[in-house]
């Protein structure tokens, strides 16, 4: 919002003519401190939406980063290399299969 030197004439002149010209020093002075006083309570709630908003996102980052250091040292290829360059012999040992009819105690499919 600007203001030209007319508009901003016309109104010093209403408030003189208002409020006199004894009284003109202390209402620029209150109406300084009211905006300073404002000013400041405008910077205190940026200072604490910023706080807030921050927050969050610091979290965000530092999981992040807790997640690229766990995988740095993961390597799925690892565990398939090992495997294949090991012989059949010393690879863990391989449960039977067991087969439904020589099964004891296979029941069979159950219905309802």
């Amino acid at each position: 919002m600007e203001l030209s030197i007319g508009e901003m004439a016309l109104v010093a002149i209403a408030i003189v003519v208002l409020f006199g010209p004894d009284k003109l020093p202390q209402i620029a002075r209150d109406l300084g401190s009211g905006v300073r006083k404002m000013r400041g309570a405008v910077e205190d709630i940026k200072t604490e939406i910023l706080k807030e908003t921050d927050n969050p996102v610091s979290e965000i980052k530092r999981e992040i980063e807790k997640v690229k250091d766990a995988a740095k040292d993961f390597n799925p290829m690892q565990n398939i290399e090992e495997n294949i360059s090991k012989k059949p012999s010393e690879s863990a040992p391989q449960k039977p299969v067991i087969k439904p009819a020589d099964d004891e105690t296979y029941e069979g499919p159950v219905s309802r």
